[in-house]
Parts: structure tokens; C-alpha cells; sequence
């Protein structure tokens, strides 16, 4: 399935976003997954579960249901099911067969987000995720928080790509953090295992319209962005406004970092979901940040849906165009579309 070979869609071993961690308590929160419905909530002592959210019986919803103590009441036929997904009681009948169960998955909680690995349970790794240091999370007076969960009906990798060329920054967003030298910034990158990594730096620019408004910058200034890919789903950014080097007196000094974090989840094959979160200084204007973001965010959306559109309607994919700035996005494809690869080796062995 465009951009990946027929047949590949998103990787299953791996670990996303089912939610933020403030979503998730004792209220049944559903969710589908990489085409598997999932029911999250919290038992008693807070932690976290992630189970399958469909009643092996009649199919019905497990989130239309109920928590009885740490355990899922069916609302359909009043099936019960605990914490690790084994049936334990069925009202219709004495005997319960531990043949009848729902799945469980791992989930990690970390953070702002509860990280769920939809593959193979054997081959689940907690170290494969970012820890807080690598987000720059533990960095002091940094407040972190959850803002928008958004579906897009786009498949997942349009998205991907969306947020590993960030060349699209000074038209798309024009009117907030973008500025025609976005496209023609300097560009380092780095791949390695479970990681691909841009830096782009700006130079004597004007300083782009939020920024502006803000009062943080009226006069040239340099930018630097950062995107860390951490497949198959986690973005981790920063943009940081710095005086130029040629500052008669504060050449190079950092004037503000902010800390964007994507987190892109696959719903269906033409579906996703977007999570997306900040980090700012702890004094910082959290609500002036959600109301620039909610804008940039929607003007992303709103280009990879009709992009989502276009290709469905078409019968055969499309080849691509491809341009010096999207190394870093075709990186990012082979990286997942390896993934997917040794998924089938490994379903094959």
C-alpha cells in the first residue's frame, strides 16, 4: 500500500501511542490499533491495561461495557474478563473454559503517553522506546503537556512523511512558524538503529509571524529545528530561536526552545490517529502555545487528507517525484518498511 510495497500497511512489532496517559482512568477508553480494537483503563492500584476491546462471543464492544472492580463486564451478555484477558465468569452458564479469553498487550506508561505494542509479545522491548532524557524531559524548569488526539482520515504514513520533510514549514504554515528560508536551511542527519535524526539551521532570517507577535524576536534571528523519528510512530522535535553569531551582544545565545511531540497511530489501512504534545519552560504560556498549534496542526491534517483522498481514488499507486529534500522522508520508509519486512520472515519461520 503506497508508499510501501503491496501488502505492507504499518508495522506490528513495534511500539505507539494508544493514548495519552491522562486519557486513560477508570472509564473504559476504546481504541482501534493497527486494525484491532483495543480497550484501555486503569485498574484500581492506577496501572494501566491495554486488553482486546471485542467480546469473543457476539463481538460486541468491550468499551460499551463496564469495570467491575479491576475486571470488563460485557454489556451484551455480562462476560467478565480480568485485567490479563482471561474470562472469568459467564453468567449464562457454571463452567468457564480458559479457552475463552480476549488478547492483552503490552503497555508501558511513560510520561505523557502509555506506549502499547500490537505484534508479537515475544518480541516486545521496553528499550526500543525513548526514554524522558532522550525527549528532553529531564531537562530542568520543563513542563510537559498533552494537547490534541485528532483522527485523520489519511493513512498513517502520510503523516510520517509529513513531519520528516519539514521543507513544507514555510508555505503550509506561513502565517505562523514558517518563513521562505525553511526550505532552503542547512540539513545534517543521522540514522541508526531505531532512530533517524534531522537538524536544520536557519541563518540571519527574519523572524516568522508567531514569533513575531510574541515579542520573543523582532530582528534576524537563527533558527534550529530538530526532528528524532523513532519508528514506527514517535516524532520528537524542538525549535530553538537563537541570537545570530554576528549579535554585537549575545551572539549564538539561545533566546527560546520549544518541544513538539507526534505521535502517529495507525487506525486502519486509510485512518490514523494524531496525538500530539508540548514541552515548555514552566513559566511559559501554555494556552496562547495550544492556540498556535491547534492552527498548524489542522493545516496539516487538512494536506494529508486531501492527499489521503486523491489516492484513494485512484486505482494504480502513484510514483513519486522525488526531490533532495525528501531523504530524510525515504529514510524513514525503507526504516519501516524493514520493519514490516522481518515481520513476515519472521511469521514465516
Amino acid at each position: 500500500m503506497y508508499p510501501f510495497k503491496e501488502g505492507s500497511f504499518a508495522p506490528r512489532n513495534g511500539w505507539y501511542v494508544a493514548a495519552h496517559a491522562g486519557e486513560v482512568g477508570r472509564k473504559l477508553l476504546g481504541r482501534t490499533i493497527v486494525g484491532q480494537q483495543v480497550v484501555l483503563y486503569r485498574r484500581e492500584d492506577g496501572v494501566a491495561i491495554a486488553v482486546g476491546g471485542r467480546c469473543p462471543h457476539r463481538h460486541y464492544p468491550l468499551a460499551c461495557g463496564a469495570l467491575r472492580g479491576d475486571s470488563i463486564v460485557c454489556g451484551y451478555h455480562g462476560i467478565a474478563f480480568a485485567s490479563d484477558g482471561r474470562c472469568i465468569s459467564v453468567p449464562s452458564q457454571t463452567a468457564v473454559t480458559s479457552a475463552v479469553r480476549i488478547p492483552s498487550y503490552p503497555l508501558v506508561e511513560r510520561g505523557l503517553w502509555l506506549f502499547i505494542w500490537m505484534g508479537d509479545i515475544e518480541h516486545a522491548d521496553e528499550t526500543l522506546l525513548p526514554t524522558l532524557a532522550d525527549l528532553w524531559l529531564e531537562e530542568p524548569n520543563v513542563a510537559a503537556r498533552s494537547f490534541f488526539v485528532d483522527e485523520v482520515k489519511a493513512r498513517y504514513q502520510l503523516l510520517n512523511d509529513n513531519l520528516l520533510d519539514l521543507t513544507h514549514v514555510g508555505f503550509l504554515h506561513a502565517s505562523t512558524v514558517g518563513t521562505p528560508e525553511d526550505a532552503t536551511a542547512e540539513e545534517w542527519h543521522d540514522k541508526k538503529p531505531g532512530l533517524l535524526s534531522c537538524r536544520r539551521l536557519t541563518r540571519n532570517s527574519q523572524p516568522p509571524p508567531a514569533v513575531k507577535e510574541s515579542g520573543l524576536a523582532t530582528g534576524l534571528i537563527d533558527r534550529e529545528f530538530a526532528m528524532d523519528f523513532y519508528p514506527p510512530g514517535i516524532h520528537a522535535g524542538y525549535a530553538k530561536l537563537l541570537y545570530p553569531a554576528d549579535h554585537p551582544e549575545h551572539a549564538g545565545k539561545t533566546i527560546n526552545v520549544t518541544r513538539f511531540y507526534h505521535a502517529i497511530t495507525p487506525v486502519t489501512p486509510t485512518t490514523s490517529r494524531y496525538l500530539f504534545s508540548v514541552a515548555l519552560d514552566a513559566a511559559a504560556d501554555f494556552e496562547e502555545m495550544e492556540r498556535i498549534t491547534r492552527q498548524i496542526n489542522d493545516e496539516d491534517i487538512s494536506a494529508v487528507e486531501q492527499v489521503g483522498k486523491l489516492l484513494q481514488s485512484m486505482v494504480h499507486p502513484p510514483r513519486d517525484l522525488l526531490l533532495r529534500a525528501d531523504r530524510n522522508a525515504v529514510e524513514g520508509r525503507r526504516m519501516l518498511q524493514d520493519m514490516m519486512d522481518r515481520e513476515r520472515e519472521l511469521a514465516a519461520v
